[in-house]
């Protein structure tokens, strides 16, 4: 049975399909067998692969389904059955599409930058996971150099119960430069402190994901 992480945020421009793509990358390369699931009306992930395909061709190793709400549940539990880590790219709305992945994941990883708008977007969907009783953790994306604003920001965030990530991600281009040529950083540049800081989070967020043992009693 796989290991079923969502990567959920309601508040644009957090990186929230970015984080999907480069996760999903990084844990391919374990190697690991790896299914994403684009449930964003944007389809941006969804674009993201069929470049990865036409760049990548047969090297491509992952694999995607772009679902609805009423088949997510058995769509993805078709799927673990023969993948080893599973990623699903939420709606950027709180909706029943955005509710059906966070029930069916074992956590729930909650991009945010260090803005005064993205922590206060970040309680609403907080409180979606509290009401959902899902397990969940905050990823600081895109951080500046330090700040006192981002200091005072982090203070505010660890107020809250849902844990943050002790693996941060910078503000790279990078980041956005391997994904225009379908790849993830650690496939596009493979020694780089980008990939080594998704490296970091794709280990804690394994780390903190609960059993799926424990999902599947």
């Amino acid at each position: 049975m796989a290991q079923i992480i969502t990567v959920a945020q309601q508040k644009g421009g957090a990186g929230k399909t970015s984080l999907a793509a480069h996760l999903a990358v990084a844990w391919s390369q374990r190697p690991q067998r790896v299914v994403l699931f684009d449930l964003d009306p944007q389809a941006s992930l969804a674009t993201w692969f069929k470049v990865r395909k036409e760049t990548l061709g047969e090297d491509n190793k992952l694999s995607l389904i772009e679902s609805t709400p009423w088949r997510l549940a058995s769509e993805v539990a078709r799927a673990a059955r023969e993948a080893d880590m599973i990623v699903i790219d939420s709606p950027g709305v709180i909706d029943n599409t955005a509710k059906a992945a966070i029930r069916a994941s074992d956590l729930v990883v909650v991009p945010l930058q260090l803005s005064p708008m993205d922590v206060w977007a970040s309680k609403n969907m907080v409180a979606l996971l509290e009401q959902e009783n899902a397990a969940a953790m905050l990823v600081l994306n895109r951080v500046p150099y330090r700040a006192r604003l981002a200091d005072d920001l982090i203070v505010e965030l660890k107020k809250g119960r849902t844990p943050i990530a002790r693996s941060a991600l910078g503000n790279r281009v990078a980041f956005a430069a391997s994904l225009m040529e379908g790849k993830g950083i650690t496939e596009w540049s493979p020694s780089s402190v980008g990939a080594a800081e998704i490296k970091l989070l794709a280990d804690e967020i394994l780390r903190r994901a609960p059993q799926t043992a424990k999902r599947a009693a």
